[in-house]
């Protein structure tokens, strides 16, 4: 992956123009599965011929070579690095200049070439205009969102009058109003006891849980735990903008209104309504008075809060969707909150907000906390026990099967020792089947609520007194708590996830991260194999060229994700190849930081925000492959066209003020609504859950090693079912 670049020294034949010129050899990152025969195997006085014309090919001068040893211990590999076309300004590299693992001394590699490139242009009397050289620059960024929504009105012809009556809605005067109580001490409170102490009265529920917020700080000094957790409040009354992939328009649902659909222009879609209805409440806020709190004490105040599927991220990208979609669920699916309470698990404090600055609201709210049971004798889960499922009448799994799982992989590395693909983040899935009744479906969370059914929703929706959604969630978190759990029943779907995985965070001064996660190992307190006992072991297990392998390829993706929209030079890596330690894995991270463009002489493309980032960058790196668009229609061939729906997407929100914090929707399990069917006798359900699972394959992978990481990372949300995987 990683390997040393011995290039040509200074020639007289070159003429000045060896790009390599005043270049020491240095390390380059490698992940070509093809390289060229030029008969170097056949030379045998190699030390002095390596640099000569390859036989039959006069006008090729190599410049570069990597010299390796066989896996079989015969002679040494050779790899043609580097070349150059003797008579016409040509040069090729093989190895990855771009890359963060290739060391900084190969930049000089580039400079070269460029000052080669424009050598030849004066040379030849090629010129071009300051004017052209302008534009040039400019088209260096991408133009933002909302830029691109200032071009559309021009011509905006087709729903103008919804796209008008949805922004009109958005510019009311809002004001903040917050109040903040302690949560007591030593009572072991958690974010879902809050939730069940406020009994809520909808069907809709969003919230976004730190599940390992409250848990020690781990011993080997990286702090992994969540800080703040978020509960959307009364989300039946929020305006929610929901968009089925493929069509040309987005669904408004408001509350005690008809539904109304907003057109798009040609080549327009959903993130352009979703940035100029942000831009415009984001407006509201900042002229309705009152003050904004600092996002590091309160990183929420109300905003747009949900779901995004792993298929828009697939239309976002440019790929048609394999067959015809039997469904009308959202792949975009997004609630507008305006009351909501954040935990901040670090300083013990809960606040309870509202973005329409009802005081009264606030009041009832914290009255009925503190008076609660919960506040004044604490929590009455055991801690130590991880709950149990209300048992079901009958209970179905369909888990992948191994010898097809194993082909599937055989098949990706085919694609990979072709040239297609470096990396192919291969997934399935297990459906659960459950019939139960509705006197033992689940735990009573809430009061009835008044049915909210819409077109499309199926009409068996689960009463959320007796969810089995809730006991699953609940038993999800405890034992594998996690610092992006969620629990969602949104837009007709239900998702249970222990996330450990950030996808993007933004801030409102527009500094972007992103987190992807690549190689996994199991925790054990015994050895086994495949295991680690310590962080140090585990180190040992990941540092090995495979593993590194799948996340710096990654890296480098998501890298070349966010330079489409921050620009060169505002992209870096603050922390690479690190291994982290979780609850039930350790996992390798690398950290990537970028910083988006303000507008200038040479940037004159309007405001950008967070949400230009997250929409250049779906589907998420890590549950996709690299290159990222070739690997996700190699794998839409492999998985046969099968949609991974939630799984693979990302859950999040953003903040009114900017800010954002999406997760990839891994380690989780979902079900929809128009899935739910009537059982066999009176009084009985059948509820369909999914869950994925899968793992990056490369070169280096091998089937069984695949099947068996997918399954480990099944077995967590699997065992909620009673099951082993």
């Amino acid at each position: 992956m990683v390997r040393r670049i011995e290039h040509r020294p200074a020639a007289e034949e070159l003429r000045g123009d060896n790009i390599f010129d005043g270049v020491c050899d240095f390390d380059a990152t490698l992940y070509h599965s093809l390289c060229a025969d030029v008969g170097q195997d056949t030379v045998k006085d190699w030390q002095d011929r390596k640099w000569d014309h390859p036989e039959g090919l006069c006008d090729i001068i190599p410049l570069a070579w990597v010299e390796e040893d066989r896996k079989d211990g015969q002679d040494k590999e050779r790899i043609l690095m580097a070349i150059k076309h003797q008579r016409k300004p040509f040069w090729g590299l093989q190895y990855h200049p771009e890359s963060v693992c290739t060391q900084e001394t190969g930049n000089r590699v580039i400079r070269n070439w460029f000052k080669q490139a424009l050598r030849w242009k004066y040379e030849n009397r090629v010129t071009n205009s300051l004017v052209t050289n302008e534009i040039l620059a400019m088209k260096a960024f991408k133009p933002s969102l909302l830029w691109q929504v200032a071009a559309f009105e021009s011509t905006r012809e087709l729903g103008r009058h919804t796209w008008e009556l949805l922004l009109q809605d958005s510019d009311e005067k809002l004001q903040h109003k917050s109040t903040s109580i302690d949560v007591p001490p030593t009572t072991g409170i958690e974010v879902p006891d809050i939730v069940e102490t406020l009994g809520s009265t909808g069907t809709s529920h969003v919230i976004l849980d730190s599940a390992n917020g409250n848990q020690q700080r781990s011993k080997t000094g990286v702090d992994v735990r969540g800080r703040f957790s978020i509960i959307a409040l009364e989300v039946d009354e929020c305006v929610r903008i929901e968009s089925h992939t493929g069509d040309s328009f987005v669904s408004i649902v408001s509350p005690g209104q008809p539904s109304y659909k907003v057109s798009f222009q040609p080549g327009e879609n959903v993130w352009h309504l979703l940035a100029a209805f942000h831009a415009c409440k984001r407006s509201s806020l900042e002229t309705g008075g009152g003050s904004v709190p600092h996002e590091r004490d309160l990183p929420f105040l109300g905003g747009f809060v949900g779901y995004v599927t792993y298929e828009q991220g697939l239309t976002d990208t440019g790929i048609a969707l394999g067959q015809e979609r039997a469904h009308r669920r959202p792949d975009v699916c997004l609630a507008w909150a305006t009351k909501s309470i954040v935990v901040d698990h670090e300083e013990g404090v809960l606040h309870v907000q509202d973005l329409e600055g009802d005081t009264r609201w606030i009041a009832s709210v914290i009255a009925k906390l503190e008076g609660s049971n919960l506040w004044q004798h604490g929590s009455r889960t055991d801690p130590k026990k991880g709950g149990r499922l209300p048992p079901a009448l009958d209970t179905q799994i369909r888990k992948p099967e191994q010898a097809k799982y194993e082909a599937k992989v055989r098949m990706c590395q085919e694609y990979i020792a072709a040239g297609d693909s470096y990396e192919l983040c291969l997934t399935d899935q297990t459906h659960i089947t459950r019939t139960v009744t509705a006197e033992k479906k689940g735990h009573r969370m809430e009061q009835p609520a008044r049915s909210s059914q819409r077109p499309g929703q199926s009409s068996q929706k689960s009463d959320p007194r007796t969810d089995t959604s809730w006991d699953l969630y609940r038993m999800l978190r405890k034992r594998n708590p996690a610092p992006f759990a969620s629990y969602i029943r949104l837009g007709g779907a239900t998702l249970v996830s222990s996330s450990p995985e950030r996808f993007l965070r933004y801030d409102r001064s527009g500094l972007c991260s992103m987190k992807p996660m690549k190689g996994t190992v199991r925790k054990s307190s015994e050895p086994a194999d495949g295991c680690a006992t310590s962080l140090e072991e585990a180190e040992e297990i990941l540092h090995v060229p495979k593993e590194e392998a799948e996340n710096l390829m990654i890296v480098d993706l998501v890298r070349h994700d966010m330079h489409g929209v921050c620009g060169a030079g505002q992209v870096w890596v603050p922390e690479l190849l690190k291994v982290e330690e979780y609850q039930t894995v350790y996992q390798m991270i690398t950290v990537v930081e970028g910083q988006l463009p303000k507008p200038d002489k040479w940037n004159p493309h309007g405001s950008y925000s967070g949400l230009d980032v997250l929409s250049a960058s779906l589907p998420p790196g890590s549950m996709t492959g690299a290159p990222k668009k070739r690997s996700c229609e190699i794998l839409q061939q492999i998985e046969g066209d099968k949609e991974r729906s939630l799984y693979s997407g990302v859950v999040g929100y953003m903040c009114i003020s900017g800010r954002g914090d999406w997760s990839v929707t891994i380690r989780s399990m979902f079900r929809w609504d128009d899935e739910q069917q009537k059982g066999d006798n009176d009084g009985e359900e059948r509820e369909t859950w999914h869950i994925g699972a899968g793992g990056a394959v490369t070169i280096l992978s091998t089937p069984e090693g695949e099947r068996e990481e997918m399954f480990v990372k099944l077995a967590r949300p699997l065992s909620i079912f009673g099951q082993t995987s």
